[in-house]
Order: C-alpha cells, then structure tokens, then sequence
C-alpha cells in the first residue's frame, strides 16, 4: 500500500508540473499612482471608487493618495516630476490648465485615445468648453461644480419671507439680510469664504473677461480687467454688506468657517461650491432646518450669462513606459463613465458631466426628489457659451487669486479707497502675467 502511495504521490508530482509548465502565468499587474486633492468625507468615495476599478481590472494596479489642496497636489506633482519619481495621474484644479500645459510634464489625454475611443458628445459642452485649448483636450473633467446660494428656510420663515423665492440680485441679498439681522434672526445674513473665485464667477456671469486676449484664450494674457467698471460693482457690493453687518467674513479662503456659519444659524445664506450639496443639506437637516438652493445672485439690471467650471479634472503625466500610459488611460476613462459619475454627484453634489448619466438620474426621478442638486446643474446649462464664462487662463492663477483676495480685504478694512486698491491690484496682475510670459515663453 505504501508503495501505491508512493507512485500516486509521484504521478501527482509530475502532474502538477507540468500544469504549471503548460498553463501560462499571468502577467505582471501595470501599476499606477494616482494624486488627489479631495479631503474630508470624499477621500473615502475616492478610495471606494479606485478599489473597485482595481477589483475590474485585474491586470491594473492604482496606488491612491490624497496630497492636500489642489495647490498642494500640483506643487507635490511638480517636485516629484523633477526628482523623476512622479505620480501617473493627477486630479489638478481648472486654474491649472495653461500651468500645467506650459510645464511640459503631462501628455494631452487626447492623444492618448484612438478615433472614437470616447464619445465626446455625451459630455456636457460647457464643462468640454472649459477644458479645451486649442481645439485639444489636455485633461478629462471629473469633479466640475459651480457656486449656488444655500439658504436657511426656517429663518426665512420666521423673517415673514418667502421660503420658495429666494434673493437672486445683489440688491435683493442686501434686503433679505437686512430683514434677518434686524429681526434678531441670526447674527449676519450671508457669508462665503473670502476666495477670489465668487470674484471671478460674478464677473464672467456680468460678461467681463478677467484678463485679455479673450481671456487668455487668444494667445498669452498681458492685462488684467479687475479694475473695470463691472468688477467695481461687485466690490462696492461686497464693501457695503460688510460695513453694514450683513456679510460673515470666515477669513480668506476658508471655506470650512463660512460653511460652519450657515450650519451653526450665525447667517441665513451661504454662497459656496455645488460640491456641498449632499454634506450641507444633510448637516441642515442635523441642525433641524431646511436648506434650499438658488443661482448665484447678480446685480439687478444686469444680463445672466452663467457661470464658469469649478473644480478639477484627471492629467496623466508623461511615463518613458507606454503600458503605465496606457494603464493611466484606462483609469480616467473609468472614472467618467455614467455609472460613475452618477455614484459621485450623489455622494458629494458635483454635477454629473456626461448627458446619459443626466438622462439616467432624471429617469430615476432624482432631481424631482432632491431638488437642491438641481440648482448647479439647471444654472449650468442656462450658462451662455461666451468667454468670460470659459474661464480664463492665466499661468499663475493661484498668485493672481491671491492679489486679488488680498486688495478686497485690504478694501473691507479701509485701508485704501476701492479705485486705488483695486488699481494697485491690476498692476499687480499685469506685472505677474508678465513676468510668467518672459519665463515660460
């Protein structure tokens, strides 16, 4: 019997061996690196989303990490660029683009792709229309917002308002506010971080071009528009808010302060990103009152041109291997696709960009039932196809977003009239875009 054993163990042996000689081993996994810059509760839906693309995609390997602000992101990107050791792709904010072309380390998505690889005309246009330079697609959208007015309904009520008409004009944010802090409702009317980007997007929504050249659209921008008469306006409205105790100031850039003001009740509105559709409706509902959402206010008399594309889009850096490109490629078209795009504007409030995931949601009846994230997108689609409302390109954004900020907060202390600030300001921008066009051109 032993000697049975020992045969059958044997024949086992040589079975085994020669399985493993005829059955071919699978190749290796391609694996990526993947930068992005959404914290809080999204790195979680980022995390899931990757996993899942790893899941389907046996032969794929995305390593994921969250690097801090889109600034950061991009910074980190470049360092690592130049130390030879950088990620696969990137998420980098709009205001990156001509940066992050003129740098010369990513390969335009676009060609990347073979002839009808992706159905370009699923995409919404305008967020296409952002993205395009030159007729050429450098990056594929991915997380695309806008600013809408959130508003406290219950305050709104015990104002003797309208809960279902809220403010849309300069004049009427001042009135409604007014009617608030009088009443004792709350502390301040309105807030919203101190960001240049309300700026911007009030300016491009008036038909103002920020910078020339149609934006930076026609060749490198060499001026800057921020003391025109249209951006004027925007300031003296802002000043006069301030001055009369209507507007919460949660310091510059801080977008966590102005949304802790609206949640605590210390204002009855909020200005802020589409992106925190799902997070304040819900902390709304914690708090035990309902939010509402409305376009972007604009002042009374003016036309309604739209807004421009927030948020960010996926970049796949340059690789010496063509299976690491290839791989990076598959990744970002995973991540546009309906089904998860729909997964994302439902678990942040970011817009889906892709028509049939649009055509899905409405079927499903979802805009219907949470109207609030109707808002962004209803104001999306009502966005005139214009310049201002492309957006600008300019190299050093994130420095002109800073001079920018810094001369409104220069204004709201009274350190300066309007004109002479925002006069020092645009000679600040045209020295920077200046001074970038000598360095990289």
């Amino acid at each position: 019997m032993r000697g049975i054993g020992r045969v059958l163990a044997g024949l086992l042996v040589v079975t085994i061996t020669s399985l493993l000689m005829v059955v071919p081993v699978s190749a290796e996994k391609v694996k990526i690196e993947f930068w992005h810059a959404m914290g809080g509760g999204t790195t979680g839906v980022i995390d899931r989303m990757v996993a899942d693309f790893n899941y389907t995609h046996p032969d794929i390997e995305v390593a994921v990490q969250y690097k801090g602000s889109y600034r950061e992101t991009l910074n980190a990107t470049i360092a690592a660029a130049r130390q030879g050791t950088p990620p696969n792709v990137i998420q980098s904010f709009e205001i990156g683009t001509r940066q992050n072309i003129d740098s010369g380390i990513f390969v335009p998505f676009q060609e990347l792709l073979k002839p009808g690889e992706v159905d370009w005309n699923d995409f919404l246009d305008p967020v296409l229309n952002y993205y395009r330079v030159d007729e050429k697609l450098y990056s594929m959208p991915f997380n695309s917002s806008n600013p809408i007015l959130y508003y406290n309904k219950d305050m709104f009520k015990k104002a003797g308002l309208d809960p279902d008409n809220p403010p849309t004009t300069f004049e009427g944010i001042i009135e409604t506010s007014q009617k608030i802090v009088d009443k004792g409702i709350a502390k301040g009317g309105i807030t919203w971080a101190l960001h240049s980007w309300f700026y911007e997007q009030w300016l491009a929504n008036m038909g103002q071009n920020l910078v020339n050249k149609e934006n930076g659209r026609e060749g490198l921008a060499t001026e800057a528009y921020v003391n025109s008469e249209k951006s004027l306006k925007i300031i003296k409205w802002w000043k006069e808010l301030y001055d009369k105790g209507l507007w919460t100031n949660p310091g510059i850039e801080n977008w966590s302060q102005a949304r802790q003001n609206f949640i605590s009740q210390r204002t009855a509105m909020l200005i802020t990103s589409t992106s925190s559709v799902t997070s304040v409706t819900n902390s709304g509902k914690e708090q035990g009152f309902e939010v509402g959402t409305a376009p972007i206010p604009i002042p009374a008399g003016e036309t309604r041109n739209g807004v421009v594309i927030g948020g960010a889009s996926l970049w796949i850096v340059k690789n010496e291997d063509p299976a690491k490109e290839q791989a990076a490629k598959e990744f970002v078209k995973w991540m546009s696709l309906p089904e998860n795009q729909i997964r994302w504007h439902k678990a942040t409030g970011y817009f889906p960009i892709r028509k049939s995931a649009v055509d899905v949601l409405e079927k499903e009846g979802w805009f219907k039932q949470h109207s609030n994230y109707k808002t962004a997108f209803d104001q999306l689609l009502e966005t005139k196809s214009i310049r201002p409302t492309q957006g600008a390109l300019i190299g050093r954004f994130m420095e002109v977003r800073t001079i920018i900020e810094k001369a409104i907060e220069s204004i709201l202390n009274d350190q300066g009239s309007i004109e002479e600030v925002m006069d020092k300001a645009n000679k600040d921008i045209n020295d920077s875009l200046q001074e970038y066009n000598r360095v990289v051109h």
